[in-house]
Order: C-alpha cells, then structure tokens, then sequence
C-alpha cells in the first residue's frame, strides 16, 4: 500500500513534467538555503577519525565495527576521494525531498535534536529527518541495487542492516515520542522513491539490541559479529571462504580479518573476473 505522501509527490511531480506547476520562491530559497550548510559542513575539514562517541547514527551498527571506531581508530581504511561527494548527493537527495513535500501540500515536522536515555550513564543524541502525521521517518538515498532489494520491505533490510539503519530509526522515536513510520527511499541512479514502512518493528527488541551493542563496544576484549561465508560457483561450493557480506562496507575489515585479499574470482572463466574478497583459500590452513 502506497503512503499517501508518496502519492501527492508523484501528483506534483506529474504536473511539474507537463509545466503545469511551478516551484514556489520560498522553496527554492530553503532548498538552496540547506545545500549551502551541507556544502560548509562536508567540506569544513576538521571531520578527523579517533572522536569516538556513540549516536543515533552509528547505534544500530554492528558492535564489532563500533568497537574498532573506538579502540583502533588509526587501524581504518582511507576513505575513498568519491566519499563527499557520496555525502554531498544525501544531502541534496534529502532538501530536495522535502521540498517536494512542501509543494505537495504534506504537513510534516522538520528535523530536530533528540536525545535517548538508556541508563543513568548514556545518552545518545541525534538529529531526525521528518515526521508525518506522527510518525516518524528517515529519508535515505540509495544505489540501485539496494534501492531495488535491500530495501524491498522491511524484513529484507534487517536481514542485512549492516549501516545501522533500523536501530536508528527505532532510537529516533523512542527519543522524540513518535510513533515508528519508516524510510522515504530515492533511487539515486534513475530517481525513483518509495516508501518502506517499519511498522513491523518491535521497539523494545531493537532497543535491547542497542544495549547489547553498545555494552560489546565498551568491552575490554574484541569479539567479531560475523562469520566468512564459503563461496560458491554455479551453485557449488569451491572449498573457498569469502568476507561476510555485511562486512563488505567496513572500514576496519582488513584489522578484523589478517588474511583478507581481494582477488579475482578464482573459479570465474570471465575474461576480466569480478574482484571478491577472499578470507580463506582452498587448501590453506
């Protein structure tokens, strides 16, 4: 079932393809108002790793990779030169869809600080996206393929929520009172966007994750989240071990796994083989 925001923007997006309807001034001016603050806060510099300290964007994160942001920050590995950039299109993704909702006639709360209490000695803070109509939303950009499956429902995206994203969203409404609405998705290849509900979450389970999360990260001792995945070619396994996918985007998984190599694909007959990243090669011990 569509949201029925999602369905007055496509409304207003219709008319805007045929010139039937303008942008107002007011929205323009904001749109461009918030991409000049993004523009100086992503390119300020000052943005150093080792600062550690938990927030509502890092909460729902594997505790294994919270662990090292802590403990062996110099251990990262660079980011890559496209990764402003990468910040910058959320950035825009996000004024621009809500000035979308503006012209589309959709009441909405704008972003505001929050703050979670867990216990006497934590305190998480956190800056929100939107609310409608009391629930509360996150607006997220996407890469095709997980704009098309990761983010399919609800349930695909916690079966594989290496970024943290439903832990976050469950700390927002907890901290603000709202009610769990979910995520506003845009396609960042081809600008589709839809509406993936999280009305299927269980607060209190998602904040007992949140505990034992942030209790494993001030552990003393390292323990790792996940396991190699063995690796199979056409539907056979090859005797190999691959990184766990859900370590694929972590900064520290050279640090966690000593023996990580990106190699070809050892069994592809392709002329230029896809690059995958090996654990364990068959054979060695």
């Amino acid at each position: 079932m569509n949201h029925p925001a999602e369905l007055a923007i496509h409304r207003y997006l219709e008319n805007a393809t045929k010139g039937e309807t303008q942008m107002s001034e007011s929205t323009i001016d904001r749109i461009g108002e918030e991409i000049k603050d993004a523009l100086k806060r992503q390119f300020a510099g000052g943005n150093k790793r080792g600062d550690f300290r938990l927030r509502m964007s890092n909460i729902g994160r594997p505790s294994c990779q919270l662990w090292f942001e802590k403990n062996r920050p110099e251990t990262a590995l660079p980011k890559p030169t496209t990764f402003v950039m990468m910040m910058m299109i959320g950035d825009i993704v996000e004024s621009v869809f809500k000035g979308l909702l503006t012209e589309a006639k959709i009441e909405y709360k704008d972003n505001a600080e929050v703050e979670l209490q867990l216990d006497e000695n934590t305190t998480i803070k956190g800056t929100y996206d939107i609310v409608i109509d009391d629930s509360l939303d996150d607006i997220k950009s996407a890469s095709d393929w997980s704009y098309k499956y990761k983010f399919e429902s609800f349930e695909t995206l916690k079966a594989g929520d290496s970024f943290g994203y439903i832990g976050q969203l469950a700390g927002y409404a907890k901290a603000s009172g709202h009610k769990v609405g979910g995520w506003w998705v845009v396609n960042k290849a081809n600008g589709q966007f839809k509406y993936v509900s999280a009305s299927n979450m269980e607060m209190e389970q998602e904040l007992d994750n949140i505990r034992a999360t942030i209790a494993a990260a001030n552990a003393k001792e390292f323990k790792r989240c996940f396991e190699p995945e063995p690796e199979y070619f056409r539907k056979i396994p090859t005797g190999n071990m691959v990184l766990n996918k859900n370590c694929t985007f972590c900064d520290y998984r050279n640090s966690c796994w000593e023996t990580l190599r990106e190699l070809p694909a050892q069994m592809s007959q392709a002329k230029e083989p896809k690059m995958t990243q090996y654990i364990k090669l068959r054979g060695e011990t």
